[in-house]
């Protein structure tokens, strides 16, 4: 199955270039044709490409790569930060920080920095300082979050760079080549392929566009993930499906509910035994008898004389 279709490239707008006075001869081999002004992408080369880059995603994450995505342009904003999410990648979708490639030491304690202040707005910290002083640290805090939030994840250096738009990333892209980082990339008619180790002709201003690019990078590195996954469980231990999971999962909690009950049973009853014989029965006083002492009463006779 085609990870794209020619209709969805249509539908995108992705043929659509730029103005004829606004090109790059270096992007000739890609143009289809000019029509109304406007160059034509020549999409069958762009299918062929898009093709390569799945493939070449795909693999990296396979074999535990990981692949930064970059668009800061309006029209890339949401689809690289919600495609991002989902393939559970970094990205960058506010604005490029110059050395976050080059120099990613200083960025990783800008993003420590970050946490550490996030770790004190919830704790209470801020509301316990000068008004002054967590008013400045609120703003510092929004200007990291907006900046960083989406690198936070990022201990190391992708293997790869996803940019829309080169001519905006022109930095990002000059700081890949710099460090060897292969960079996967839209390239309007504007722009230089040369320097674009994955380049993939079409059009990065439209926004559905840009969606149907960072569907097909979040679905290669989703489908990666799944092979890594497969080829990381040892084959002494077969995998199951979720219903097998859940079934044993759920047969596993009943059998420690039913052995918690009958421990606790077990327990109650010893605990009774133990109070019977440790109590043994209140020993019965005998209260003392007394004994009245005996009066002889005297004997009458018939005369109505007492003896003795």
């Amino acid at each position: 199955m085609a990870v794209v279709t020619m209709k969805q490239l249509l539908e995108a707008g992705v043929h659509f270039g730029h103005q004829t006075q606004r090109w790059d001869p270096r992007m000739q081999r890609f143009i289809h044709g000019e029509r109304s002004g406007i160059y034509v992408i020549d999409l069958n080369q762009t299918l062929e490409r898009v093709e390569q880059a799945y493939t070449f995603t795909r693999e990296l994450v396979a074999n535990g790569g990981t692949v930064l995505l970059v668009g800061t342009k309006r029209q890339a904003q949401g689809a690289v930060e919600s495609y991002a999410n989902k393939c559970g990648m970094p990205y960058v979708n506010q604005r490029w920080l110059g050395g976050m490639l080059t120099n990613f030491q200083t960025i990783s304690k800008r993003v420590g920095k970050m946490q550490e202040y996030q770790r004190m707005r919830e704790s209470g910290e801020f509301d316990a300082m000068i008004k002054k002083e967590a008013l400045m640290l609120n703003r510092e805090l929004e200007k990291l979050e907006r900046n960083l939030t989406g690198i936070k994840d990022m201990t190391r250096l992708p293997d790869a760079v996803f940019v829309i738009d080169t001519i905006r990333e022109h930095i990002a892209v000059t700081e890949a080549n710099k460090l060897g980082i292969p960079v996967i990339a839209i390239v309007d008619t504007d722009c230089n392929p040369d320097v674009i180790q994955h380049a993939i002709p079409g059009n990065d201003d439209a926004i559905r566009a840009s969606q149907l690019m960072c569907h097909m990078i979040s679905e290669a590195v989703e489908e990666g993930r799944h092979i890594h996954n497969s080829r990381s469980k040892k084959p002494e231990n077969p995998s199951l499906d979720a219903e097998e999971k859940a079934a044993e999962q759920a047969k596993a909690r009943d059998e420690a509910a039913t052995a918690e009950a009958e421990r606790d049973e077990r327990i109650s009853q010893e605990n009774s035994d133990d109070d019977q014989n440790n109590d043994p029965a209140e020993p019965v006083v005998e209260e003392p008898v007394v004994e009245e002492p005996v009066v002889e009463e005297p004997v009458v006779d018939d005369e109505g004389s007492q003896n003795g």
